[in-house]
């Protein structure tokens, strides 16, 4: 873009520029503002056409360019017809040569260097000249008056600055308001000549934005400066009001300020509200700093107050609250009363920290302290030991208790005693230690010289000889005598060693041998070994077994033979006293038995009314049991129920087969137990059944019911019954019984309510004993 007068005209509101990478951006000289896409303003119209298509085209890595479709994501290495045909609406039409001007408007429009397109602004603008001027006009006659050509009336400035100046200055004198369109601009100064100190109408619309652009500068740091002086002005207001606090409202501040004259001196009401906000504002912040100042005060006499209690570093919260909040000072000062339990609390706990920090510091001054002490104790006593070592006195294999008398007198030994870490043993075994693995070494040489002389060391080998040969050879003859004498110690106990391991070996073999030929004797069966057996009997029968030969002398067989015997004997002593134990055993339960029977019968004639004087006959010292006069009923009515079992089997009425079991088992179990049992016991147990007995016999409703007795004696019947009638009634009764069950598998009749004292054994019906 060039002036008339070809100077580079001025920028637009738009500018293009780099950053440092070297991207363009552009730049609004106006709003100040930036952005990376190219503004409309600067765009050509090939650009413009195409800024709304979908299309937009890339240059690929290679240089190649391609279009991309941002709606369908779709691209294509061919310039879509779409895009064509936006270009090619965008070209503008060639328009004719235009013919020679005879007169140019304005001055110097034959040398114009425009483009031919021009806007409707510069259109007006040459038209609105031409009617001033005019060009040939018909004179009264009729007649067109000759053409002449006007002289030029055009401001003409040497300088683009000079005529943009010029122009600004006709904005200002025209008092141009910076909201102001452009048309309004330039109706209102298009007369003045100096509208025409800058020729383009682009230079003069940028210098318009230019004009537009200070003066709201100027607006706007106008009204910060009014802005500002009035902030000052209301703040000394404000300040002149002590009522006015940090925490004072609007609505309570405006009844105080309403009637001073700076509070008249603006009508916006929203502009002395945020003038009286950022003065409320500066109050706090002031009132807060100087909380923090006088907090912080107090939070530093507080540390000075705890380290004046010479508090313990164990010493609980509980304990020092109370004691801070009884101190002196603390209740003395106004300014303690800022500070909340909290930050008493964290103020006690970093005092606390650094207490047991200081604690924690020297306790571990001490331990160095100590670990160092001990260190040099330790130092000190290995000097001890390399002292005896160095006399001779410790070498491999010296015991501690050899050397403890040397050592125990000595001070650097009772230093060492009571302290951690190694001990005075620990110490001396770590010596010895070393000295055995320095031992080996010269060990394995007296090997090699006891390899290839071919000596062999036995139990009756002399420490003389074993000197002479290792003195012949070079590898052993510098080793000291003391040190042979110790290796000669030591393979002399591992030869004796194994000498007796080998002792051992073969008694246990020896034992095994005899063991196996006691097991052949034992198991002899034609004839067998009793204990009055011979040894001449029992030789010619395993003179031949393997287990014989094995062993060397008879008196090793012998001994095999004497165990088997001893042991048969020993089983037939074991045998003949349990027999004696079982006689006596059965005595006494005979015994048990005949008292227990004694005290039944005694019971029974108490309970039949007998008398007890009755005795047995003089001169008889026991009595023949009576006949049982119910065994024969008892053994019937039990055949009857085994009977009635088996034949109810098919109705499934029956108990289960684990039910029969388990009462077998049951009564099997109680007669152990009675077996068991004392005859003091069992007499006890068989009263309190007699009571319980008689007492349901007192409480049964149905007193006709006849009992069968199974067993212990005879029993009295209630009415008087005869045996016939009882046995008969029995039979009725399991007869109807039976057929109610047989009934009963064909059409199930409605559950009857068991009666009271009723005892029923079985599904079946059938009446059992009670014991």
């Amino acid at each position: 873009m060039s002036g008339t007068n070809g100077i580079a005209g001025p920028p637009g509101l738009w500018n293009e520029a780099r950053n440092a990478e070297g991207r363009v951006y552009y730049y609004n000289t106006q709003t100040k503002s930036t952005q990376w896409t190219k503004p409309v303003e600067l765009m050509s119209l090939a650009e413009r056409a195409i800024l709304d298509q979908p299309w937009k085209e890339y240059t690929a890595e290679g240089g190649r360019k391609y279009w991309y479709n941002a709606e369908t994501k779709s691209s294509s290495w061919e310039m879509p017809e779409v895009y064509k045909n936006a270009l090619a609406q965008a070209q503008p039409p060639s328009l004719p040569a235009a013919p020679a001007q005879q007169f140019v408007a304005g001055g110097a429009a034959s040398f114009s260097s425009y483009p031919q397109q021009r806007d409707r602004d510069d259109y007006g603008e040459r038209a609105g000249t031409d009617r001033q001027i005019g060009y040939g006009q018909n004179d009264s006659n009729g007649s067109r008056a000759p053409m002449f050509q006007a002289q030029s009336i055009d401001p003409d400035y040497s300088t683009f600055e000079e005529g943009e100046a010029a122009f600004i200055k006709l904005l200002r004198r025209a008092n141009v308001q910076p909201d102001w369109t452009w048309e309004q601009t330039m109706r209102a100064t298009i007369k003045d000549p100096q509208y025409r100190a800058l020729k383009d109408p682009k230079d003069r619309r940028a210098a318009f934005e230019k004009y537009a652009v200070e003066v709201r500068l100027q607006e706007k740091d106008r009204a910060k400066e009014r802005l500002a002086k009035l902030r000052a002005d209301f703040g000394t207001m404000l300040k002149s009001h002590p009522e006015i606090k940090h925490y004072t409202r609007w609505k309570t501040a405006r009844p105080i300020i309403e009637r001073e004259t700076i509070f008249r001196s603006t009508n916006d009401d929203t502009e002395r509200r945020q003038l009286f906000e950022e003065y409320i504002v500066e109050l706090k912040k002031s009132n807060v700093e100087r909380e923090a100042i006088t907090r912080k005060s107090a939070m530093d006499e507080l540390v000075s107050i705890l380290k004046a209690l010479d508090l313990e570093p164990y010493t609980r919260w509980s304990e020092a609250h109370s004691i801070i909040q009884s101190h002196e000072r603390f209740t003395a000062d106004d300014k303690f009363q800022t500070l909340s339990k909290s930050d008493i609390l964290t103020a006690f706990e970093n005092h606390i920290k650094s207490l047991e920090r200081t604690f924690n510091d020297e306790r571990q001054r001490e331990k160095t302290t100590k670990a160092r002490k001990e260190r040099q104790n330790r130092d000190r006593f290995l000097d001890l030991l390399q002292e005896l070592k160095a006399a001779g006195k410790i070498k491999a294999g010296t015991k501690w208790m050899n050397i403890l008398p040397e050592i125990q007198a000595d001070p650097r030994y009772g230093a060492l005693l009571g302290q951690s870490g190694s001990t005075p043993l620990d110490l001396f075994w770590d010596l010895v230690e070393d000295e055995e693995r320095a031992l080996r070494l010269v060990r394995n040489d007296v090997y090699d010289v006891l390899e290839d002389k071919r000596f062999e060391i036995t139990p009756k080998s002399t420490l003389p000889e074993f000197l002479d040969l290792m003195s012949t050879d070079r590898r052993t003859g510098s080793i000291p005598k003391d040190t042979l004498s110790l290796i000669f110690d030591r393979l002399l106990e591992k030869v004796m060693r194994r000498a007796e391991d080998d002792k051992h070996a073969s008694e246990r073999h020896q034992r095994r041998l005899i063991d196996a030929l006691r097991s052949k004797i034992k198991h002899l069966d034609n004839p067998p070994v009793h204990g009055s057996s011979s040894w001449e009997s029992i030789r010619p029968q395993i003179s031949n077994l393997e287990e014989y030969k094995a062993l060397e002398s008879d008196d090793l067989r012998r001994q095999a033979f004497d165990k088997v015997i001893r042991r048969l004997k020993e089983k037939e002593e074991d045998a003949d006293k349990e027999k004696e134990k079982d006689r006596g055993n059965k005595r006494d339960h005979r015994e048990r038995d005949k008292d227990r029977d004694r005290e039944r019968e005694r019971e029974r004639d108490v309970r039949n009314g007998h008398s007890e004087r009755r005795r047995e006959p003089k001169g008889r010292a026991s009595r023949t049991p009576e006949p049982d006069a119910y065994e024969a009923d008892r053994r019937k009515a039990m055949a009857d129920r085994e009977r009635q079992y088996r034949k109810s089997s098919a109705t499934g009425l029956s108990p289960p087969r684990d039910r029969v079991e388990r009462d077998r088992h049951e009564r099997i179990s109680s007669r152990h137990a009675e077996g068991r049992l004392g005859g003091y016991d069992r007499d006890r147990r068989d009263r309190e059944e007699e009571r319980e007995r008689l007492y349901r016999t007192r409480g049964d409703p149905r007193g006709s019911r006849d009992e069968l007795d199974y067993g212990g004696g005879a029993r009295r019947r209630r009415g008087g019954d005869s045996d016939g009638e009882s046995v008969g009634s029995r039979k009725r009764i399991r007869r109807e019984r039976s057929e109610g069950v047989k009934r009963k598998s064909r059409t199930p009749p409605p559950p009857v309510k068991e009666e009271v004292a009723v005892h029923s054994g079985s599904e079946e019906g059938e009446m059992v004993e009670e014991e």
